[in-house]
């Protein structure tokens, strides 16, 4: 299979070229730059130029292939709202190309969506019309284009994906603890984060692509749920700082804009998504690849 994959360059999208390439597939990857352009090259991909916001040079890389894997998003989350509305117009356009085709196309989304929730399954929907996560945008316009005869599957993936070259939630807990002096956490701490390692998502996504049912989510989740407080230990317990908590009141002050996630309860279960793909994460945990890593390095 030719598969057209965005964000192909990426923390996710370059483990999930080497996955494709692995077992046998034909990999177009989405470059905006000559140094991603050149690394695609190194991993045995072929190069499609364009970016999130050329429409058209999306439509055009999904229509010449078999399907696509689509993780490609602007995390700057000083534009958060505006970058999810990117998002879904993105997921339109190559949509629009794949209608009636069989080819399937494979989304991101977040298992953050149904945070607070108790334990959020492969079945649990967010509500489109009141959340307050604009990121529900990818998921709404999945089943939009879905209905209108689309072979889409969604893959939720949890706050933390982890492993080498991590730059996500995970970093930026350790900058913080690094510049403020403390390691903190909101309450007691007992909110508990979902976490995969890059190489186990970039296999779920393979499988999504190569044996996923239409308008089915996946969960790429391989520790239900790993407490905040714990995380903030290991990350105090490197840097030699005090471990401390903040009340609500005082999160918004210390964490910024990483408040509501540092105080999000996301537990999340990929049952179903294993017994459906035969999925298996069998990569090292969080806490341990934190501890074993190279976040401290």
């Amino acid at each position: 299979m030719r598969v057209f994959v965005t964000g192909a360059t990426g923390f996710v999208g370059s483990a999930i070229v080497q996955e494709l390439i692995g077992a046998g597939h034909q990999v177009l990857g989405l470059a905006r730059s000559d140094a991603g352009a050149k690394a695609l090259i190194v991993a045995g991909a072929e190069v499609h130029r364009g970016n999130l916001e050329d429409l058209e040079s999306l439509r055009v890389g999904a229509a010449m292939c078999d399907g696509v894997i689509h993780t490609a998003f602007n995390h700057d989350f000083t534009k958060f709202k505006a970058n999810c509305e990117t998002d879904r117009q993105v997921i339109h356009a190559m949509g629009s190309v794949l209608t009636g085709s069989d080819r399937p196309l494979v989304i991101t989304s977040g298992t953050g969506l149904l945070a607070g929730r108790g334990l959020a399954t492969e079945d649990t929907v967010p509500d489109f019309s009141s959340s307050p996560v604009p990121r529900v945008a990818s998921e709404e316009a999945a089943m939009a284009i879905a209905a209108q005869g689309v072979r889409t599957a969604v893959v939720r993936l949890p706050p933390t994906v982890h492993g080498n070259g991590d730059h996500g939630f995970v970093p930026a807990l350790i900058g913080m603890a690094r510049e403020k002096g403390v390691s903190a956490y909101v309450g007691e701490g007992l909110n508990r984060w979902p976490a995969v390692h890059r190489l186990d998502a970039a296999r779920l996504y393979r499988l999504a692509l190569e044996k996923g049912s239409a308008g089915a989510r996946y969960h790429g989740v391989a520790e239900e749920g790993v407490l905040f407080r714990d995380i903030a230990g290991v990350i105090g317990l490197h840097l030699n700082v005090p471990v401390v908590s903040k009340t609500p009141e005082e999160a918004p002050d210390h964490f910024g804009w990483f408040g509501h996630f540092a105080g999000m309860d996301n537990l999340s279960s990929s049952a179903q998504t294993c017994e459906q793909l035969g999925w298996q994460p069998k990569h090292i945990e969080l806490l341990t690849d934190m501890e074993t890593g190279t976040y401290f390095g």
